[in-house]
Parts: structure tokens; sequence; C-alpha cells
């Protein structure tokens, strides 16, 4: 997916030290030297980055000036939502530190030390601070697939899997979890707003979680959510909150929107009075809510301070044409509430977006892939195109007719790296041997082995959790004679590695070798699987330690090689289809959007409030913002539908999503596909006479 540009900035000259500012916009120089001007402090500062802003820029260069300014890089936090956007920025801003070092020996080689994800930051902290808030500092982190598996072992010890009702499954439970953590909310709001059918469980749900964070804590494992939860705590202690808040005379926040109420907590409570707080971010993107983001936080932010904070915007964008920010415009203008700004460019062009009106969602298909190799026939590649929709399943009927025409294609989604069975069995041994007391990981290493399941598993695992020496306690583990011959290897591999006789990543190599016979044994498609294995091992070796490894790892995984299958590795252009959700962030020089129709947008499922539609409006106009010449929104005239209670296999008709009132048909062009009006223009013959006798016998059958 092509990623968001900004604007390249001149190398600045020895002899003005200030050049790297020259040819940011007033508005960026704005955000950029704020309280650093002669006569200002360094209050909060909210910057409202619209759509194509330039955003990355002003925040790597308002870093790189703090530094230039006399800011130690040690003492600058800056967190972001990807380990991707934290190296980016940071490398940005150290490039231009670099300009200006000449004559400078105090900036030469400026390194920020604190630059990452709130999840990675969390993780740093809590390692330092660890014996101070009752943590073992060698804890391990769940992912989502591991702390599910805990959860559910604790559900069915707790006896909630056999109550005879419908008890949530694992997986819920922890989504209801999460979702209480991240908001803070109580339990039963949670449930009344997201999951009502669980409310009769809401006390059951209580012992469960109090059990849960129990085993956790007796197992020495964090999951995804501790690490924000235990931060937010630790920052609740005014002392350690004093402590912590110290480490860092400024706190830069990117994409600001989609912070949640614990990641806001924290901020505000390293630094209640907002000296040396810049927050980054676009109401008109916050479309995450879904995952615990709420868009109060930037919403509320100036006024959390006295004096509020300072509010600079950025409206001119530097990637889409100007008749296609004259109709995003139009459509968050509609927003009730919000910052008020106006998207503008000097790409001028006489091309405005395109409405274009197709039967039902078959010519959908069709238009779409006749557009798509128009384009490509006039010099855009395939990868400079977009075809982006709501939710995942409104592609089906593109994907069969683009593999139909053998067009290549990637569709963003799918299962991730980390949930492949066979390289979660590779970690669970690494975590294992990190932290014996993880029953999860040592469950499904243990059970790697043939003759071992999980009575065995269980027997085994409660011995090393009863004796500090696990090398011992796994030599008098009693297991089946058929796991006589795998024990013994498995016991050398445990061995050494405890011992530490091979440095990091040497020692992934010798697990690699001791799971090799079982991935032959457990998979009829190893050797496909096993160049998996190869790619974590070249992970492996990017890391200094075994424990940063596996942080790094659960906090920002890899794509999976399955993101991009059915695209035969032959093609080298193909066709980007995305959810919105996931095209955040991206541009491309064509975008068609599906389905803009009332019950795709806004979908029908997020029409419950007030607040839920809003944020329908803002996935609109994030997927309009993401063209940068080219915007066609398609509006299907009727669908197929399937099963539908009291109805069954029927058309129905949509009408055009809200978001695009007959008012605002001025900034577009609209357009009726020309196949849908042969179609609808054709006379319809009369069935022959056979025909109806059947059907006629067909229906008598039942009379």
């Amino acid at each position: 997916m092509q990623t968001e540009a900004d604007p390249v900035l001149d190398t600045p000259s020895e002899a003005d030290p200030r050049a790297y500012l020259a040819r940011l916009n007033p508005e960026q120089r704005a955000a950029v030297e704020h309280g650093m001007a002669s006569g200002e402090t360094a209050g909060p500062l909210l910057v409202i980055a619209g759509a194509g802003s330039g955003k990355t820029n002003v925040l790597a260069h308002r870093v790189a000036h703090l530094v230039a300014e006399g800011a130690d890089p040690a003492s600058i936090l800056l967190l972001t939502f990807s380990r991707r956007a934290a190296e980016e920025m940071a490398r940005r801003a150290e490039r231009i530190v670099r300009q200006v070092a000449v004559g400078r020996p105090r900036l030469a080689g400026a390194k920020l030390a604190w630059a990452g994800t709130f999840h990675s930051i969390g993780a740093r902290l809590l390692r330092d601070y660890a014996p101070r808030i009752g943590l073992n500092p060698a804890f391990t982190i769940h992912d989502r697939e591991d702390a599910a598996d805990l959860l559910n072992l604790v559900r069915h010890e707790l006896g909630l899997a056999d109550t005879g009702k419908r008890f949530p499954r694992k997986h819920t439970c922890l989504a209801i979890y999460s979702a209480a953590v991240n908001t803070l909310a109580p339990l039963g709001d949670v449930l009344q707003k997201r999951y009502p059918w669980c409310l009769d469980f809401e006390d059951d749900l209580k012992r469960l979680f109090r059990a849960y964070v129990e085993a956790k804590q007796v197992q020495h494992v964090l999951d995804y959510d501790d690490l924000l939860l235990y931060w937010a705590q630790m920052a609740q202690v005014p002392a350690l909150a004093r402590e912590i808040g110290a480490r860092f005379d400024h706190i830069l926040v990117d994409e600001y929107q989609d912070t949640n109420a614990l990641q806001a907590s924290i901020v505000r409570a390293l630094k209640p009075d907002g000296q040396g707080v810049t927050v980054v971010g676009d109401d008109a993107q916050s479309i995450y809510a879904f995952r615990g983001a709420t868009v109060r936080n930037i919403l509320d932010f100036p006024k959390q301070f006295t004096p509020p904070a300072r509010i600079v915007t950025l409206e001119r964008n530097y990637r889409s044409t100007q008749p296609i920010l004259a109709a995003a415009n139009g459509v968050i203008g509609g927003a009730t509430e919000g910052y008020g700004k106006s998207l503008w460019s000097e790409r001028e062009s006489a091309e405005r977006p395109q409405l274009v009106s197709v039967r039902d969602e078959t010519d959908q298909a069709a238009f779409v892939v006749a557009e798509v190799l128009a384009r490509r026939e006039a010099g855009i590649a395939l990868k400079a195109q977009a075809v982006l929709f709501r939710t995942s399943h409104h592609s089906a009927t593109l994907e069969i007719e683009l593999t139909r025409r053998n067009i290549p294609f990637v569709k963003f989604g799918g299962l991730k790296f980390l949930e492949a069975a066979h390289v979660k069995d590779m970690l669970a041994v690494l975590r294992w041997i990190e932290n014996p007391r993880d029953r999860v990981a040592g469950f499904r290493v243990l059970q790697l082995m043939p003759g071992i399941g999980p009575k065995t598993a269980a027997l085994v695992l409660d011995q090393v959790a009863a004796v500090q020496d696990v090398v011992m306690a796994l030599r008098e583990s009693r297991v089946p004679a058929a796991a006589a011959l795998a024990w013994q290897d498995f016991l050398g591999l445990v061995e050494a590695l405890h011992q530490r006789e091979l440095p990091w990543p040497s020692e992934f190599g010798t697990i690699e070798a001791w799971y090799a016979p079982h991935l032959e044994r457990l998979y009829d498609d190893a050797a496909v699987r096993q160049g998996d294995i190869t790619q974590l091992a070249q992970i492996a070796r990017t890391y200094p330690s075994r424990q940063r490894f596996l942080t790094e790892l659960t906090l920002d995984p890899p794509d999976a090689t399955s993101d991009e299958a059915g695209v035969p590795l032959r093609d080298e252009d193909y066709l980007i289809l995305s959810t919105i959700h996931s095209a955040k962030g991206q541009e491309w020089a064509a975008v068609t959007l599906l389905n803009a129709v009332d019950g795709c947008i806004p979908s029908d499922m997020a029409t419950g409030s007030p607040q839920e539609i809003e944020e329908e409006r803002r996935l609109l106009y994030v997927a309009m913002t993401r063209a940068k010449d080219h915007l066609q929104i398609v509006v299907p005239q009727r669908f197929y539908v399937t099963q539908q209670t009291g109805y069954g296999d029927r058309h129905v008709y949509a009408g055009r999503t809200r978001f695009i009132p007959a008012g605002m048909a001025n900034l577009f062009e609209t357009r009726v596909w020309p196949e849908a009006v042969a179609a609808q223009a054709a006379p319809r013959s009369a069935p022959p006479p056979e025909v109806v006798e059947v059907l006629s016998k067909m229906k008598a059958m039942w009379s």
C-alpha cells in the first residue's frame, strides 16, 4: 500500500542553521516553533492536521527543532501507534539534526531513545519499575490468542463453561475485558452498549476477570492491555507519576484522535499542567471507536488545561486535487461537532469526483473492472489504484470478477503472521524458556511431542510451578512411554537454553532444529510453513536479546505472507482492495469506493446513536481523502439479499448515502454507467408458454 508522502525540504546550509524550516508553510512552522520563540512558554499544543497536510513532517521537524534548540534527545518521549511510524519520525528528526550539527558537537549523533508505540514504551517502563509495583521484571507478554487461551483455562476452572447457559466464549470474554480496560467504563456499561446479550452474566464475568488477573500475576505474564493498564496505575501514584513525568521534558503524541481513555489518562497524569505536551491529529479521521478510541480525547484536549492549549490548524493538502477536496469538505462539513477546517490544494483539476449509479452489485463489479483496466491502459499502474469498502464482504462479487478476468489483486486483511500455528509453536518454546510459569506457552510446547496430551501437560506444569529448578522438575516428571524418546530430546533442549550455553540469536537455531521433526509430523505442508520459520529467524537476528525479541514481536507483529495470498509471484503489479479502516494513512492515484448507499455507508449496524452515525461520516471522509487524482463513488440501485426472515431471497432497493445529499450534487460529476442504462431500457419479452406452464404447476403443488 502506498503511504502518505510529505513535501521534501531543502538541506539547511551552514550559513543558515534554521534553513530546514524554510520550506514549511506558515501553519506548519508555527506548530514546529511553538514554545521556542522569545517570551513564549512551551505550553500544551494541539495540531489539527487535515488529511494530507504533512503531519509526519511537522512532528519530525518539531522533534528536531526541540533538539536543535537545546532539548536533550533522551528527555523527549514520542508516542505513536506503530513501530514503523516511530522509526520513520525518528529517522527524519535525526536526519534534520545531523544537517544542523555542523560546528555544534552537542548535536552530533543525537538519538531519540524514547520513540515508540504506547504499548512498547509501556513495556519498557514496566520493566524499569517492576520491582516497585509488584511485578517480576522477567514477565512475558501474551498476544491476543494466548491471552484468550489463558482466559479460557480460568473459565473452565471456575466451571463457567458448564453452566448450561450460553456463557460467552473465550474471544468474546477477552473482547469484553479489553473494552472495559481501555475505555475505563464500568463493566455493566460496556455490556449494555456492546454486548447486551451478556448482561445476565455480569457477576460471573467479574469473577472470571478477577481470577484471570490473579492467574496472570501468579504466572508472571501480562497481556496487551496490561501494558497500558499497569502504566496508567503507576501514573495514579503521585510520587511515581512525578518521577516518570520528570524523565521527559517533552511528550509528543501522534494520531491523538485514535487514543483511548486509558492512553489519554497516561498523558495527562505525566504532565498535569500540559507543559511540553504536543498532540497531533484530526478529529475528522477518528474512525476506531470499535477499538476503544474516542474522538472526545482530541475534542476536549484544549480545555483540559489552564490556560487552554494552543490550537494550530493545518489545512493545506499536498495530496489531492482541489475538486476532490471540495467534495470531501462538503461531506465533513455536515458534521455536528468538530474543529472547523477547509482543506485546500494548489493542485487544480477540471475533473470532479464521480458519483456513479449502477444497477446492482454485479454491474458494480463489471464497472470497476472496466475502469481499472482503462486507467491501466492510460498509464496508471494497478498498484496506484485502490478499491475501498466499508466491510470486508462488500468486495466479494468484485473479487469473483477480478479472478474471472485474471486481474491480480491484494486484499488487506486475513491471517496474521503470529496467528499461524507453526509460528506460535516456535514462539511458545521461547516464551516458556523465558518464563517457565507461563502456563499457556508451556501447555502448547509440551503437547507438541507425540504421546503427551492435556492431562500429562497439566501435571508436568504443576510440578514445574512448585519448584525453582525447571530442569530438575522436568527430569522428575513421568511421561507416557510413547513420549520417552521425544522427551529426552526436549530435556536436552531445555537444559541447554536455561544454562544459556548458546548466545542469542544462536539459540533460535537450536530450537528450530529441535522443532523441525515436529513440524514435519504435525503439518502436511511443512515445506511451505518452513518459509515462515525462516522469516522468523531473520527477524530474530535483528534483536539483541530473547526478551527484546519476544516483547517487540508481540507488540508490533510483522505482516503475514498470507496477506498477499492469491497474488502470483510473477505479477509485479496488482490492484489494491482494502477496507476503509485499513486504508487510513495511505494514498493512491485513483480510488473507487463501493456501495455508497445507506445500509453500507453508514452501516446499518452503526446507526444506533448520533455518535455512531458521525463516525460513519468520518469513514466516508477518510475514504475520499485517500485519492490523489481520481475518485469514483459507486451507488448500486439494488442489492440481492438472501435468507431474510419473513421475506426469503429478494432484491431490495437502496438510497444514496445520506452523507451526500442532493444539495452537494454540484461537487460531483453524476454518471449512470452505460450498461446499466441499456439494461433498464431494454423491453422485457414475455416468457414462452411452456415456461409459464411449468412454473404454474410448481406453485399448484402447494395449493
